[in-house]
């Protein structure tokens, strides 16, 4: 079979084939929230928020917020266009960007999407890192639409980790998962370059905080 026939298979089959298995896997684990109140519920049609967390949670974020009518930015790689298909799967819509043109392109179409009443979700230390460092797309979003960035954190009591630049985790089966909302927070609209700077450390401190808060109730530092 040729590479390229077979990608059009596995890109068929992969991502429904882990659809249920997240649903069946994640759904034997014990959820904590905390601070539920800072993030909008999913029939609030009438509100908008911009969900921000680390790259090394995105695949249980994918499965926790399924109930969210979201917009969410997808590396326009051949390995994004896997988790795309699995993101829509879930419910979300997606856009396709990275650190390229293709990435302006990508907030735009953010843009829109936010403009036109829905959620986004977007990796607050993008697709390619490095980690735990916020990346400015995110702030461009919040301060040109007014809607407010979300922090979002998780950490689990057993979990595997993908040896990926992010060190992405997977919780175990049956584990617990302890996931923080952040308080929200708008950026200005006319904010300068120099304010844009001085949020996304603030939003970079929040999001290491509330990690720090996550972890810390397993005795760990760092996942």
């Amino acid at each position: 079979m040729k590479e390229g026939n077979l990608n059009h298979l596995l890109l068929r089959l992969v991502p429904p084939a882990l659809y249920w298995l997240m649903r069946l896997w994640f759904g034997s684990c014990r959820v904590i929230l905390h601070n539920e109140e800072n993030c909008f519920k999913p029939d609030e049609k009438d509100k908008t928020g911009i969900a921000s967390f680390w790259h090394y949670s995105i695949i249980y974020i994918l499965y926790h917020m399924r109930e969210y009518s979201a917009t969410a930015m997808v590396s326009s790689s051949k390995d994004g266009e896997y988790l795309a298909r699995l993101a829509e799967r879930f419910g979300f819509a997606t856009v396709r960007g990275s650190k390229n043109n293709k990435g302006v392109e990508g907030l735009k179409s953010m843009l829109r999407a936010v403009r036109d009443g829905s959620n986004a979700a977007i990796v607050a230390d993008g697709s390619q890192g490095p980690p735990r460092i916020v990346q400015a797309g995110i702030l461009l979003l919040a301060s040109r639409t007014g809607a407010p960035i979300i922090p979002m954190v998780c950490a689990a009591s057993r979990y595997f980790t993908v040896e990926s630049w992010d060190r992405t985790i997977i919780p175990k089966p049956f584990s617990r998962i302890d996931f923080y909302y952040g308080e929200p927070f708008l950026v200005p609209a006319k904010a300068k370059p120099e304010e844009l700077e001085d949020y996304r450390l603030h939003l970079e401190q929040r999001l290491n905080e509330l990690y720090q808060k996550a972890w810390g109730r397993y005795g760990k530092t760092a996942h």
